[in-house]
């Protein structure tokens, strides 16, 4: 690789990304996810056919990112709306991008029903463990003993019950093709996400129906931590609730 190519992979952005200032928090990590999602699109040559679903929640101003075209949904609903165009319009490629609140909680019945039909939509699930842009409310992912505006004093097992596991949820269903978990907290974490969100899309390129990449990521305001404390979280609190990993994959089963 020469020193251009390289520096252009390292600095630059693929058109599927818009030259934009982010609104997201210092050591969030949905930047990279985007950066990711960008890059995979770019790569696979699909973006002229690509739709993406933008949920409520920090993620809601995805159109501000990405270079094609993305439809805001109501909270919790994308899965809901990918289904219909992707039904209607079945040579598109329709993406999911949605938070453990938007995902796991308000659009609990969207998600597991989609999956089930094994609707042919990819869908990218970011996993902070908390509500960020609403005001930092326990989420269906939050952690035992973390605390949040709605659990001051940390959740509790017998109160809020345990933390939702979305993969290890979704692998008993019949429709589902593809799940895994993956982080950004890492280099090799980064790698690895993004080599499963280019199976997910992949799997819809071919129709092979419901993939999702739940992606592991950093929270520090909501957290109320520094960024590379939030690092940590994720490496250490996170993974060993989350386990990564792929919880099923029908084209090794």
């Amino acid at each position: 690789m020469s020193a251009e190519v390289a520096y252009k992979k390292i600095f630059g952005f693929p058109e599927s990304l818009k030259d934009n200032p982010t609104h997201y928090c210092p050591g969030c990590g949905h930047g990279i996810t985007h950066r990711l999602v960008g890059e995979v699109i770019e790569e696979l040559g699909i973006r002229e056919k690509t739709i993406g679903t933008a949920p409520v929640g920090c993620a809601v101003l995805l159109y501000d990112y990405f270079n094609f075209d993305i439809i805001e949904c109501a909270h919790g609903r994308p899965p809901a709306v990918a289904t219909g165009i992707k039904r209607v319009q079945p040579d598109k490629i329709v993406f999911t991008y949605q938070g453990d609140g938007d995902l796991a909680a308000i659009g609990t019945g969207e998600t597991i029903h989609a999956a089930n039909r094994g609707e042919n939509i990819t869908v990218i699930f970011v996993n902070n463990a908390i509500y960020g842009m609403t005001g930092g409310q326990m989420a269906p992912t939050t952690l035992i003993g973390m605390k949040s505006t709605t659990t001051p004093c940390g959740r509790t097992q017998n109160c809020e019950g345990p933390p939702m596991k979305v993969c290890e949820l979704l692998s008993s269903l019949a429709g589902v093709h593809y799940l895994e978990r993956t982080a950004v907290s890492t280099p090799k974490d980064v790698n690895n996400t993004k080599r499963a969100i280019k199976k997910a899309f992949q799997n819809q390129i071919d129709g092979k129906g419901f993939s999702l990449v739940e992606v592991l990521s950093m929270c520090p305001t909501d957290w109320k931590m520094s960024q590379v404390q939030a690092v940590d979280f994720v490496n250490n609190d996170m993974k060993e609730n989350f386990p990564l990993g792929v919880y099923k994959d029908k084209d090794k089963d």
